[in-house]
């Protein structure tokens, strides 16, 4: 599967080449096939790209802007839902591909896999639910404890300070 990111590369928009970018970066950082379709220079891409937009998700003036993201013929939304979808770490989900194995969205999927079919994470065979959840009580006691730490040298920093102004006041 491919993922076709269709673009405008002569965009007189900022915003859009912005837009094109930020999707561009996304896709790149996470080290995923993807094929860059001019609309711009491509009469072929701009048909195409406007045919396969659904009706629903075309603006009121009906022409889709860059960039539209398709997953192969399957269209996965505009910058909007692109953005949205990262900021939840639902973008394999979005884009209709499986999740990397550790990823935050395979942890959310296999959480949401329980949920939904009743299992425990005892029974999980990947168990990685239970790896993260033991990863994070780490994180946290070892949190708790440098906040201890702190406010015990805190603490001591204040009472030598009160001793020090203790012996000035007898001087």
């Amino acid at each position: 599967m491919v993922i076709k990111v269709f673009l405008a590369s002569s965009s007189g928009s900022t915003a859009i080449k912005k837009k094109q970018q930020d999707v561009v970066a996304f896709l790149e950082a996470l080290k995923l096939d993807y094929t860059q379709l001019d609309i711009a220079c491509n009469e072929e891409n701009r048909m195409w790209m406007r045919q396969n937009v659904p009706e629903e998700k075309k603006p009121t003036n009906g022409i889709p802007l860059p960039p539209q993201i398709f997953n192969e013929e399957q269209y996965c939304g505009d910058y909007d839902t692109f953005f949205d979808a990262k900021e939840d770490n639902s973008v394999y989900a979005f884009l209709g591909l499986p999740p990397p194995p550790g990823s935050k969205e395979a942890v959310q999927a296999d959480k949401e896999h329980i949920v939904q079919n009743g299992t425990h994470a005892a029974e999980n065979p990947d168990d990685s639910i239970a790896q993260v959840e033991e990863e994070e009580e780490q994180e946290e006691e070892e949190l708790r404890q440098l906040e201890e730490e702190e406010e015990a040298e805190a603490q001591e920093g204040e009472e030598d300070d009160l001793e020090e102004t203790q012996e000035e006041e007898a001087e």
